[in-house]
């Protein structure tokens, strides 16, 4: 009797402890950016923070969301890329907002639909980055549907959605690299993204995710810990004066 009732105690146990990882996993990766989204609120300054970090992670999460019509990985990881999504969606209103208002001169509107490559990724107005992700959308979807059948390319996909978030760090990097200085990035932000990457790469290992995750996760806490190397190099120097974009 006291083996069935240690059992079920360990099944219930499991199942709270899996529930509790997968319910993590889905909000965990959105954490971060909100020390991040506060700092840009109250300061009006979005200049400390990449908006390539948005790019990176737009991308890396719908090739994700693509690659599982293939791999069919655990539901919690497909509905934590629609969550980011949404969240890096959120990071780009708030930064395009604070930017136009904090314009002393009113230049030209530059809009993704000019398709001038010298301002990709910095445009005026947040449609344009609504309408990039539109094309992707549809295109990789196209491309998903007609190669779905090909394992060798829907594999590729994974590698690439999985590389792509764990370079998600390297535009903060070399921002930081190029102003040597971390004013205006939320260190709260960075120090969450290191634990949650800390932890996603455990999951990804215990829950035997495909390889491609674990070692993308791996080269990913390794560029937090390089950022956070930063905050500690530049802690002397005097932030950079500029309302320029990326």
């Amino acid at each position: 009797m006291d083996w069935i009732i240690n059992d079920e105690l360990g099944l219930t146990v499991s199942h709270v402890v899996g529930y509790v990882s997968a319910s993590f996993m889905v909000v965990g990766g959105v954490l971060p950016y909100v020390p991040q989204y506060k700092q840009i609120k109250k300061t009006q300054d979005p200049e400390g923070f990449s908006l390539h970090v948005c790019l990176a992670l737009l991308i890396a999460n719908t090739l994700r969301i693509l690659f599982w019509f293939s791999s069919r990985f655990e539901i919690p990881l497909l509905v934590q890329s629609v969550v980011m999504n949404i969240t890096m969606f959120i990071m780009i209103h708030l930064c395009v907002t604070v930017r136009r208002n904090n314009a002393i001169m009113r230049t030209r509107e530059r809009v993704f639909s000019d398709f001038d490559s010298r301002y990709f990724w910095n445009w005026t107005d947040f449609q344009s980055y609504l309408e990039f992700m539109l094309v992707v959308w549809i295109v990789g979807a196209f491309i998903t549907y007609l190669m779905l059948p090909v394992t060798w390319f829907m594999e590729s996909v994974g590698f690439l959605a999985v590389f792509t978030e764990a370079m998600l760090g390297a535009p903060q990097f070399l921002r930081n690299y190029k102003n040597k200085s971390t004013h205006g990035m939320s260190i709260c932000m960075v120090i969450m993204w290191t634990a949650g990457d800390m932890f996603k790469t455990g999951y990804f290992i215990l829950r035997n995710a495909p390889t491609q995750f674990w070692i993308c996760g791996t080269l990913q806490v390794s560029l937090d810990l390089a950022i956070l190397l930063q905050v500690y190099i530049y802690r002397k120097n005097p932030p950079r004066s500029t309302h320029r974009g990326d």
